[in-house]
C-alpha cells in the first residue's frame, strides 16, 4: 500500500479574472475550488493511474470536511487526523502571470500529532509512504525525523518531496526517491549549477548520502534520473503550460505508482515525466488518459 502524509493540507481556490484592478472591484471568469496540498496531489495521480493509496495528514473545520469528502467522491482512501482548527484556504489568482496567496494553515496540537504517529504503527513491510511539502511551524522542525523513524521501525520505504535542512536530514534513513528540481538542487549545495553534468555531479551527492534514487526536474529541459551507476536523461513532451500547481507532485505520483504496479524503474521513470506534463498542460491535474497520451512523447537515453 501507499500512504500519502499531507501535514498541511488546502483548498486551492483558482480565481481568473482580465484585468486585475488593486483597490477597485474585479468580477472573475470562473473559479475553480481543488483539495490541495502537496501530497494530496500524489494521492490524485495515483488514483488515475490504478495505484491503491491512502491519503492521511491532518484536516480540520469545513475546509477540512470539503477535502475529505472531494477524495472520497473520487474514491481516494481517507484517514485523517481531524484536527480542531480550520484547514486553510491558499487562493491563486490567474490574470496573465499567476499570483498566489497562501494561508497560514492551522496549529497543531501535541495530542494530534501524536494520532497521526499512531496511524504509521500499523504500517507493513513494503508499504510506501510519500512525505511532501512544508511542515506546519507548530509541529516542529523534527516531526519529518519522527514520521521517518515510525517508517523504518515498521519496514516501511519513504520517499520525501522537500528542500532545505528537512531533506538533507532524511538522507541518512535512505530514501527510496527524492526529488529537488534544478534551483532547488543549487539552493541545497549553495552553488550555482549551470550545466547538466553539474546537476549530476550534485545529484550523485544526494545517493552517496543515502537517497536511492535521485530524480532531478528541469523543467522545459526534461529530467535526470539518477540511480545506482546509471544515469538516465528523460525528454518532455511539448504543449503549452497552463498550471504551475502540482506538476512535480504529479511526477512522483506517476513514478511511484508505477514502480510500485510493475517495479520497472525506467518505465516508472517515464510515466512519471508524462505525469508532471499532463499537469503542467491542464487546468487541474493530470487525468489517466492524458498520461497515456503524453507517455509516447518522453525519450528515454541512458548518459
Amino acid at each position: 500500500m501507499i500512504y500519502t502524509i499531507t501535514l498541511n493540507p488546502s483548498i486551492d481556490y483558482i480565481v481568473e479574472v482580465d484585468d486585475l484592478k488593486l483597490g477597485g472591484l474585479n468580477r472573475m471568469n470562473r473559479d475553480l475550488k481543488l483539495p490541495g496540498g502537496k501530497g494530496i496531489n500524489v494521492s490524485r495521480v495515483l488514483n488515475q493511474l490504478g495505484a491503491g493509496n491512502t491519503a492521511i495528514g491532518f484536516l480540520g473545520g469545513f475546509t477540512g470536511r470539503f477535502i475529505n469528502d472531494k477524495l472520497q467522491a473520487d474514491q481516494i482512501q481517507t484517514d485523517f487526523v481531524t484536527i480542531a482548527d480550520d484547514t486553510r484556504i491558499n487562493i491563486k489568482l490567474k490574470h496573465g502571470d499567476e499570483t498566489e496567496i497562501n494561508g497560514l494553515g492551522p496549529a497543531i496540537r501535541e495530542e494530534e500529532a501524536a494520532q497521526l504517529l499512531q496511524k504509521l504503527s500499523s504500517l507493513q513491510t513494503g508499504d510506501i509512504v510519500v512525505l511532501s511539502g512544508s511542515i506546519p511551524p507548530s509541529l516542529g522542525t523534527d516531526f519529518y525525523d519522527r514520521l521517518i523513524q515510525v517508517c523504518k521501525q515498521m519496514g516501511a520505504e519513504f520517499v520525501i518531496d522537500t528542500t532545505g535542512p528537512a531533506l538533507m536530514e532524511a538522507l541518512v534513513y535512505k530514501p527510496l526517491l527524492v526529488k529537488p528540481n534544478h534551483h532547488e538542487l543549487a539552493e541545497l549545495f549553495g552553488v550555482n549549477i549551470e550545466t547538466r553534468e553539474e546537476l549530476v555531479l550534485y545529484g550523485r551527492k544526494l545517493l552517496e548520502a543515502g537517497a536511492k534514487q535521485v530524480l532531478i526536474s528541469m523543467a522545459g529541459d526534461g529530467a535526470l534520473l539518477i540511480t545506482g551507476s546509471d544515469v538516465y536523461h528523460a525528454s518532455v513532451p511539448k504543449g503549452m503550460v497552463k498550471n504551475s500547481v502540482g506538476a512535480g507532485d504529479s511526477m512522483i505520483g506517476g513514478f511511484v505508482g508505477t514502480y510500485v504496479l510493475n517495479g520497472d524503474i525506467l518505465e516508472a521513470f517515464r510515466t512519471g515525466v508524462a505525469s508532471g506534463s499532463a499537469t503542467a498542460f491542464s487546468d487541474d491535474l493530470a487525468t489517466r488518459e492524458f498520461i497515456e497520451e503524453l507517455r509516447g512523447e518522453v525519450t528515454i537515453t541512458k548518459l
